[in-house]
C-alpha cells in the first residue's frame, strides 16, 4: 500500500505551537495549494489543506514560518474522530507531515553560494547516499570553517571545525547529503566546546563508521561564504557582474527548478509574476 504526500502551497495563519497530553509539541495548519487549472472565469482556485506536524518540525514551523511562507510538506493522509461539544462525531481528515521520513536528507546552509559548470554534474551523484557525501573547497583561511585533512591517496581523515592549527587548506562546504539514518546520529550529537551543536559532528560521525564520502569541487567551480560583511560584498560583485555580463541568474531556486524539469514554463510565469517589483521576476522571464 501508498500512502504519500507532497505538497507545495502557503500558510494560511501563522503556526501557534501547542502540546498533547503526553506533552509532544504539536502544530495544526492550512496550506493554500493552488490548483493547476483555471476555472471559467480564468481564475485559478485554491485547495485548502489541513496538515499537522510533531515535535522539532512543530517548534521550528513555529519559529521561523508565518502567514503568507511558502512551505513544501511531505506526508501521509491520516484520518480521526473525535466527539464534539454537541456530543456528535466529528471526522477529520488530515496530513501528517513526516517531512523527513524514510527519505535521504540534502543539507544547504542559507548563506553559501555556488556556481560552476561542473558542479551540477557532481551533484547528479548525491541523489542517494550511501552514507554521507560533502564537498571540499580550497580556500586561503581555513580556519573560518570545517576543514578536512586527508591522507595521501586522497582519503578523508579528520574533520576539524574552525581549527586554530588547520591540517589543511580544505573547508567543507555548506552542502551536505545523508541517508535516512543521520537522523539517529543527530540525535546523539551533543554541544562542541564552542557551546554549539555542530554539523561536523554529524560528519564525523560518518567518517567514524568509514561511510563519509569527501568530493573536492573542481578548480573552476565557485563556492562563496557570506558569513562576514567582506564576503558577502565580495559574493554580491561576483554575482553582479557576472549576471549583468552574461545574463545568467546564480543562486536561483525558480531557474534551478525549471531548468531541472521540476517545474514547467507555466508554473516559471506564475512564480515570476509574484516578484515583478523586485525585477527578479524579469530576470526569471529571460530564461524561458
Amino acid at each position: 500500500m501508498i500512502n504519500n504526500v507532497v505538497l507545495v502551497g502557503r500558510l494560511t495563519k501563522d503556526p501557534e505551537l501547542r502540546y498533547s497530553s503526553s506533552n509532544i509539541p504539536m502544530v495544526y495548519f492550512t496550506i493554500a495549494v493552488n490548483r493547476t487549472f483555471a476555472d471559467q472565469s480564468g481564475q485559478r482556485q485554491a485547495d485548502f489543506i489541513s496538515c499537522v506536524a510533531f515535535r522539532k518540525q512543530a517548534e521550528n514551523m513555529a519559529r521561523f514560518l508565518g502567514r503568507g511562507s511558502l512551505i513544501g510538506v511531505e506526508g501521509r493522509i491520516q484520518t480521526r474522530n473525535y466527539q464534539g461539544k454537541d456530543g456528535n462525531t466529528v471526522y477529520v481528515t488530515e496530513v501528517v507531515a513526516d517531512f523527513i521520513g524514510d527519505s535521504s536528507v540534502a543539507l544547504a546552509l542559507g548563506d553559501n553560494i555556488f556556481h560552476g559548470s561542473q558542479f551540477s554534474a557532481s551533484l547528479s551523484q548525491c541523489r542517494d547516499p550511501q552514507g554521507g557525501i560533502v564537498f571540499a573547497y580550497e580556500v586561503s583561511d581555513p580556519s573560518r570553517y570545517g576543514v578536512v585533512a586527508f591522507d595521501e591517496s586522497g582519503q578523508a581523515l579528520s574533520i576539524v571545525e574552525k581549527p586554530q592549527h588547520p591540517q589543511s587548506n580544505f573547508a567543507v562546504v555548506g552542502l551536505y547529503f545523508y541517508d535516512n539514518s543521520v537522523i539517529d546520529i543527530a540525535h546523539t550529537i551533543t554541544p562542541s566546546a564552542r557551546g554549539e551543536l555542530e554539523i561536523t559532528s554529524v560528519n564525523e560521525a560518518y567518517l567514524r563508521q568509514g561511510k563519509l564520502q569527501v568530493q573536492k569541487l573542481a578548480r573552476g567551480d565557485v563556492w562563496l561564504d557570506t558569513g562576514t560583511f567582506d564576503s558577502m560584498s565580495e559574493a554580491s560583485s561576483y554575482v553582479e557582474v557576472l549576471q549583468k555580463r552574461t545574463g545568467i541568474i546564480i543562486g536561483s531556486p525558480e531557474a534551478a527548478a525549471y531548468q531541472s524539469g521540476f517545474i514547467d514554463a507555466e508554473q516559471l510565469q506564475i512564480l515570476a509574476a509574484r516578484l515583478d517589483k523586485s525585477g527578479y521576476g524579469k530576470l526569471l522571464r529571460n530564461i524561458l
